[in-house]
């Protein structure tokens, strides 16, 4: 059993409507020492598959034995939450980019700084949850300073950066207080969305969690031997050029896909015209990212992902 329980609900900003604008985090805190884990999802508000898998995580951790404390941040990105959109309505800029803020700045560079003071620069260990939208569906994990820490996840597919190829790094994240100024262990989970049942992403997330936390020390139990992972160091985003009905052709998130082969064609709904045929970007690629059903895209909404194969390691 933990020690104490605590809501945090720290102020940044008053809303238009007279509310407060607050952090909604819960503190776990143990009867032993230990580090202080922080574990986030919905810093894009369209992504809260990581969100429900911390309500689970909540529930199971309350129960058992902890060393150190816990800070689970459920919604980092409450406005955009509210109404399932990956920004915040307020100033509709993506708040994963304004790290770390300013609380003199927009409302998101706000928050952003908000989650620095608060939370990011109190921590010493970070699980940030994500997931692919309410549309498409991911399923990998990405591998920063702490390789053991990512592996526990348990996830077949992890994604190393590497400068000069293709992939999906990107500047004013939370990683570039949690990693490039405080170096503290990070992981980011990429696991789950889509518009079908989230319960199987949902158990595979906190049971990874739960690994991670076994591995580190920080709740009883003997972490599992990791499944056989590959390592990519190169991956490409494939957004549609034309907006319709994108269908799926791909084969499933893991699997192998040759060149040649078609990721999915977008169709047009008022004429039934193909009005793009989509081919995977690889001789050699594995699945990341796709659309598991034929879902309504944009020209340039997120589509698909692709890792290469060439140069992976185990």
């Amino acid at each position: 059993m933990v020690k104490s329980i605590n809501q945090l609900r720290p102020k940044f900003t008053t809303n238009a409507d007279g509310s407060d604008a607050v952090l909604f985090v819960h503190e776990l805190v143990g009867e032993e020492d230990g580090p202080t884990i922080g574990i986030s999802a919905s810093i894009h508000g369209n992504e809260n598959t990581g969100s429900q898998a911390i309500l689970e995580l909540y529930r199971i951790l309350k129960d058992i034995p902890l060393k150190g404390r816990i800070l689970l941040l459920p919604v980092a990105n409450p406005s955009a939450f509210a109404v399932n959109e990956r920004f915040a309505t307020i100033d509709k800029v993506d708040l994963n980019r304004q790290f770390p803020g300013s609380p003199k700045g927009t409302y998101s560079q706000q928050l952003a700084h908000a989650l620095t003071e608060h939370y990011f620069n109190v921590i010493d260990m970070h699980i940030d949850l994500h997931s692919g939208t309410d549309r498409p569906t991911v399923d990998y994990v990405y591998i920063w300073n702490d390789e053991q820490l990512s592996r526990a996840f348990g996830s077949k597919l992890l994604y190393r950066p590497v400068e000069n190829k293709q992939g999906t790094v990107f500047g004013g994240t939370t990683k570039s207080v949690t990693l490039d100024k405080r170096n503290i262990p990070v992981s980011v989970i990429e696991l789950g969305g889509g518009i079908l049942d989230q319960t199987p992403y949902i158990k595979r997330t906190v049971d990874g969690v739960l690994n991670m936390l076994r591995t580190k020390g920080v709740i009883p139990g003997t972490p599992w031997d990791n499944p056989k992972q590959i390592v990519v160091n190169e991956l490409a985003g494939i957004r549609p050029s034309q907006g319709g009905w994108l269908e799926p052709l791909c084969p499933a998130n893991g699997e192998v896909i040759k060149a040649g082969q078609l990721l999915g064609r977008v169709v047009s709904p008022y004429n039934f015209e193909v009005l793009e045929e989509i081919a995977t970007p690889f001789a050699n690629g594995v699945m990341i990212m796709q659309h598991l059903t034929r879902n309504l895209v944009q020209s340039g909404d997120y589509g698909f992902m692709v890792g290469n194969l060439e140069g992976a390691t185990d």
